[in-house]
């Protein structure tokens, strides 16, 4: 190996410490967030080991915020697990686009890098991987960190969670004021809103007539499907007037 060769080696970062260059601005967005689930976590009668422990097996800020509202209003776990299902579908097709990039990764290795897929890190490292120079090891590093980060985060908001009086500082609003968040942040256009507006309605309508929260995904499913089918006859329409 040539001097400059051993130069270059030298200057290059470890894979973990290039995954955690790269997933600091996860960890910042991970505290808040982290800590407000645990607060309503608490709140809703976990205590900050069962938090850590489903932040630590679970790892999905969405799904877990959804489960622990539907479990503290006396949902079956048969609803939770349905609901928490149709949330995380779209890690499919996240885990789909990353696997080109892992052909030549172990399986033990494989788990825990899907283990550590959420929205945050499969954007990081997708980028990282079409710019080439990303190995699995720094993507790695970049999904197990930002979960360590994220179990900290709300265990911490679980411990200080005890300290706040029920119902003080509107954090009975923050769960409705997250997923609302959350929709606004996933709107894309007209079509978007408006199959948001129709999960909302069919979910009220439905609600009349099933018990339970079932309902919930059943709204869920139907607008998804009328969103795709309108997209595909958008698309064909498109085509054949092309």
């Amino acid at each position: 190996m040539t001097d400059s060769n051993l130069d270059a080696h030298k200057d290059r970062p470890s894979a973990l410490q290039a995954g955690l260059k790269a997933a600091w601005p996860i960890f910042l967005g991970y505290l808040p967030i982290g800590a407000a689930f645990g607060v309503l976590a608490q709140q809703s009668g976990f205590s900050p080991l069962d938090v850590g422990l489903m932040s630590l097996l679970v790892f999905a800020g969405s799904s877990q915020f959804i489960a622990v509202s539907m479990l503290a209003s006396g949902a079956g776990a048969s609803s939770v697990v349905a609901t928490t299902f149709v949330v995380n579908l779209r890690h499919l097709l996240m885990s789909s686009s990353l696997a080109p990039h892992l052909g030549h990764t172990g399986k033990g290795w494989l788990s825990l890098l899907a283990h550590g897929v959420t929205d945050e890190s499969f954007a990081v490292n997708h980028a990282r991987f079409s710019q080439g120079d990303w190995s699995w090891q720094s993507a790695l590093a970049v999904n197990q960190s930002s979960c360590a980060v994220w179990v900290g985060s709300t265990m911490g908001g679980a411990w200080v969670g005890r300290l706040i009086p029920q119902g003080a500082l509107g954090i009975g609003y923050a769960l409705i004021a997250m997923f609302l968040c959350l929709l606004v942040f996933q709107l894309r256009g007209r079509r978007h809103a408006v199959t948001a507006v129709l999960s909302g309605v069919l979910a009220v309508l439905l609600s009349l007539w099933i018990p339970g929260n079932a309902y919930v995904v059943i709204a869920s499913v139907i607008a998804a499907a009328v969103g795709t089918l309108a997209v595909s006859r958008e698309r064909r329409g498109t085509a054949e007037g092309g």
